[in-house]
């Protein structure tokens, strides 16, 4: 497989972790870029709703000459109960970049920063949803490991089909699950 390397950025950009004193300086243009990239129309509450529960969780890349946001990524991390055994999923609710920074490693640079954090929060996996059509962004999260798990027929709004992508941070054995369920029923 070819790797494509990202061509340099004029400028070398700052990645700062979200916090709650930014949100009057950052939330109308993080709303502004998010907008334009997602087919999706979130409200002001849905933005709050990751942005102030999951701050440690959402990354901004800024331009260190003025502090204008250049990209952003919007992510929780919650126990999911749908198996026998919870797990702790990170989720990447949103993510985008100004179109003239794309092709740069932005983005990337954003997703790894936001694994990071998810997985030292002991994430065992971290799931995603992106549209079918939306071939960069499906090549951005294979490239770091993602995994197609399922299609979602006409999942968004605009009735566009997607793809949920899985990144396992942590190996579970079935047998091992079985096993540890079975000595907790002995005793």
């Amino acid at each position: 497989m070819e790797v494509v390397l990202p061509r340099a950025l004029p400028i070398e950009l700052s990645y700062v972790q979200y916090e709650h004193k930014f949100e009057a300086q950052y939330l109308p243009a993080i709303r502004s870029l998010i907008s334009k990239d997602l087919s999706e129309p979130y409200s002001i509450y849905v933005y709050r709703y990751f942005l102030c529960q999951w701050a440690h969780l959402c990354f901004m890349a800024l331009n260190p000459k003025d502090g204008s946001l250049i990209g952003v990524i919007i992510c929780k991390l919650e126990v999911h109960a749908c198996r026998s055994t919870p797990t702790r999923r990170g989720y990447i609710a949103m993510l985008a970049v100004m179109s003239a920074y794309r092709g740069h490693g932005v983005a990337t640079a954003l997703v790894k920063r936001a694994i990071d954090a998810m997985a030292k929060r002991n994430a065992d996996e971290i799931v995603l949803e992106t549209e079918e059509t939306n071939v960069p962004a499906m090549k951005l999260y294979e490239q770091l490991g993602f995994l197609r798990s399922k299609k979602l027929h006409r999942y968004y709004l605009n009735g566009s089909s997607a793809y949920r992508l899985v990144l396992p941070l942590r190996v579970v054995d079935p047998d091992e699950t079985l096993a540890e369920n079975f000595q907790e029923q002995i005793v």
